[in-house]
């Protein structure tokens, strides 16, 4: 079984700065796919930033300059580092992990979301 831990949402300040993490445990053979979704209040989740499988890193036009994914392989973690914040940047953020379980399976993962507010 695999599980995806969330942390880091907060209220913050427009202008400052946040960093989420999603780290990944279980039964894991290898992860293909990491990255982060938002869904704001009333509006369908959306892609902000991933590391697709065997490409480069894709971000949300919405986000480029302002947030950067990372990974931690060794680690199983994934992260978001989000700067400048904007009060459109509110949503629940959610972790999003496409792995290969070691009994050989395709898994498509989410973690269980954390809030991110804005004010102005």
């Amino acid at each position: 079984q695999v599980q995806l831990v969330e942390s880091g949402g907060d209220l913050v300040q427009a202008g400052g700065s946040l960093r989420l993490s999603c780290a990944v445990s279980g039964s894991i053979f290898s992860i293909n796919v990491m990255g982060w979704y938002r869904q704001a209040s009333g509006k369908q989740r959306e892609l902000v930033a991933v590391f697709p499988s065997g490409g480069s890193t894709k971000y949300a036009d919405s986000v480029k300059g302002r947030f950067t994914i990372s990974r931690d392989n060794a680690k199983n973690t994934v992260y978001l580092q989000m700067n400048s914040l904007k009060p459109e940047d509110t949503a629940v953020y959610y972790c999003n992990v496409v792995l290969i379980t070691m009994l050989h399976r395709r898994e498509d993962c989410w973690g269980q979301g954390t809030q991110v507010t804005v004010s102005s």
